[in-house]
């Protein structure tokens, strides 16, 4: 009896192993493999370096009719390799490599699924082909581990959208109610990071992580339900609450892709201070011109609070004061002025401030040739959408500032594709505050030049942002894409003097710690946030601030270890500009720029004072020209004929050189 019943499993195991199926992409470099298993269910799992790193783990997409995606036989079968370059309107890089073998698996029931693996990540998504429209109950997406590893994240308990938060760093198990937002890191064993993320996000609510209850050492999606009712609320009701939701996330076309869900694994930790795979596999834009986009930088009126000094008018919002911007920017080549809350009635887009004359101030900026980007809440301009945009064009306007989205269920994702496809219509940049991380959206829309989605320097008005905290962005945020932070505070304080203001806010960290943002963080509409005539005074910073690309022909990382220090190196044309930025530690170490071409450099360099520890604003600015091939240098900072750097930060410090070649 018992050889009997051990006859049947055994069949029954070989009977189940002759109908599970795998079918797999590897990256070209042969390091990462995406596998598939098609059996009863679709499981998927990740491989690096010959390692399994993500266990076998369900995947499907679950109908509100019963159907699923994800229980059915397989088929077809379609592969391909691609290797080619993306040369983007603008980047981190003048061209990406695009260099991937792909699988698509078409399964009986009208769907599909898509595998790709990039040197970069792997990443699958669904493709549906049904006539009809389509109700999605849920999607079922799991990280399944092999131990009870670290997590580093932003996010909340028991809510959806905690882009506007710092960085946590918590064992899967202690997750408990936490929501996680992407892109989102686990740490394994032997130094290998995981990274999971999305793109290519339209018509669709945004992906977090939670704690999977029903396993141990696992991660499971969740998604925002479909919004039935809402109500203004928050900061002077500038958001709609959702009060209702129905039983299901999405309502969309049958024959559509979904986002693709991303993981990305590495040993080389720096290398995640330079990985476009959310951008390359995103939608390129339709062959419409986008030329008259111009990346460049923006004198931000609200984090300084209006705020001049030594002018013979009361600064705020009126005329005066933006006038006075607008000659700043003129003045040091700033492309751009953003007149921010206090232009118009927040609820209404066509009633104007009595304290500013607009058509003085648009004539007065197109005659010192400065563009304008207005600053307005969300769903006003969803409300007067098509009027207002075409009343901004009309008056010259280059940009929109949209602001409090604060959600990304499927209505919100489908409002962000509508203003930046709006918009593109009237050559309109987009930047989105209040918002979601980037996933994808700049690249089919390149208008679309920056997003908010982090807890910037905007936070210190009212509370702290940390230098660990900044040394975590780099690595997370601006892997999703542009990051607008906001940096270039003045008042640089020491980690023990800081302290919240309001009316003149300062940053925690010294000035070299500032300085460095701007070539650490990428953001192509990169604010300025300080006041005018404070910048006037610091000479050097302002210097500085007038010059330095926000979007880069080469970008290298040389060092780091997220949430503690890095160094990264970006040209553009014929100067580099290499900068570091460390946590509330001193770092101090060599870096090597086997890089450097040219044989003699004029090197300016900005390094943290001996007392900056204790006085923020403390650095040192030294410039000196460099042949490669010398001997010695006078200066222990200046590469030496092995082309080294060293950079010695203090305590919440940084640093930046630039090298101009002279050949």
């Amino acid at each position: 009896m018992i050889i009997k019943k051990l006859l049947y499993l055994s069949l029954a195991l070989i009977s189940y192993a002759a109908k599970a199926q795998e079918y797999s992409v590897t990256s070209p470099n042969q390091k990462l493999k995406l596998a598939i298993t098609a059996s009863k269910n679709l499981s998927y799992r990740v491989d690096f370096n010959n390692k399994t790193i993500i266990q076998p783990s369900v995947l499907e997409l679950q109908l509100v009719n019963g159907k699923t995606f994800g229980h059915s036989a397989v088929t077809k079968k379609t592969a391909k390799s691609v290797n080619n370059e993306i040369k983007p309107l603008y980047g981190t890089s003048s061209s990406y490599k695009n260099n991937y073998n792909e699988l698509i698996i078409d399964f009986k029931g009208g769907y599909s699924l898509a595998l790709r693996a990039n040197n970069e990540g792997v990443a699958y998504r669904f493709i549906a082909s049904l006539k009809d429209s389509i109700t999605i109950k849920n999607e079922h997406f799991e990280l399944n581990l092999d131990k009870d590893y670290s997590f580093t994240t932003l996010g909340r308990n028991k809510d959806y959208h905690g882009y506007e938060t710092v960085y946590q760093t918590k064992t899967i198990s202690k997750l408990d109610s936490f929501y996680a937002c992407l892109p989102s890191v686990i740490n394994v064993d032997n130094n290998i990071k995981v990274v999971v993320s999305e793109t290519n996000l339209y018509s669709y609510p945004g992906m977090y992580l939670i704690k999977n209850n029903a396993k141990a050492n696992s991660l499971i999606a969740k998604f925002p339900q479909y919004p039935l009712e809402t109500k203004p609320g928050g900061y002077s009701n500038f958001n709609l609450h959702v009060k209702k939701t129905a039983d299901y996330i999405a309502h969309t076309a049958g024959t559509r892709t979904f986002p693709w869900r991303v993981i990305s694994i590495t040993d080389d930790e720096k290398s995640l201070l330079n990985n476009p795979i959310v951008y390359l596999l995103a939608d390129e834009s339709a062959k419409d011109d986008y030329s008259w986009v111009k990346p460049g930088k923006v004198a931000w009126d609200w984090w300084n609070a209006n705020t001049l000094q030594g002018v013979d008018f009361k600064s705020g919002v009126n005329t005066e004061t933006y006038k006075y911007f607008i000659d700043f920017a003129a003045k040091n080549g700033i492309e751009y002025v953003n007149l921010d809350e206090g232009w118009s009635d927040q609820f209404n887009l066509f009633k104007l401030s009595d304290k500013i004359n607009m058509p003085e101030i648009i004539a007065y900026a197109r005659q010192k040739n400065v563009k304008l980007i207005l600053w307005m809440v969300w769903y006003t301009l969803d409300r007067q959408l098509p009027e207002a945009l075409d009343q901004f064009q009309k008056w010259n306007i280059a940009g929109i500032k949209v602001d409090f989205m604060d959600r990304d269920d499927q209505p919100v994702m489908e409002f962000y594709e509508r203003v930046a496809r709006e918009a593109a219509k009237r050559k309109l940049l987009v930047n989105f505050h209040g918002a979601c991380k980037p996933t994808g959206l700049e690249r089919k829309y390149p208008n679309v030049i920056n997003y908010e989605a982090v807890y910037g320097l905007e936070q210190s008005k009212w509370d702290t942002v940390k230098p660990n905290h900044d040394t975590h962005l780099p690595f997370l945020r601006n892997f999703a894409g542009p990051m607008d932070y906001t940096p270039g505070a003045t008042r640089n304080a020491s980690i023990e003097n800081f302290r919240p203001v309001y009316q003149r806010p300062m940053s925690m960290g010294t000035r070299c710690h500032e300085l460095a943002k701007f070539v650490c963080f990428y953001a192509p509409l990169q604010m300025l946030a300080d006041s005018p005539t404070d910048y006037e005074k610091e000479t050097d910073m302002l210097n500085f601030l007038s010059q330095v690309p926000t979007v880069w022909d080469e970008t290298i990382p040389l060092e780091g270890k997220l949430g503690e220090y890095l160094a990264v190196a970006r040209r553009k044309g014929n100067t580099w500009y290499i900068a570091a930025l460390t946590n509330e530690k001193s770092k101090e170490f060599d870096l090597s720029l086997p890089f450097l071409k040219g044989n003699q450099y004029t090197i300016t360099y900005f390094e943290d004072g001996i007392n900056a520890d204790r006085v923020g604003t403390d650095y040192k600015k030294k410039t000196e020209v460099m042949t490669i091939n010398q001997a010695t240098v006078s200066d222990t900072n200046l590469p030496s004929a092995n082309k080294t750097l060293h950079v010695k930060m203090q305590p919440g410090g940084g640093f930046v050189a630039v090298l101009k070649n002279e050949n």
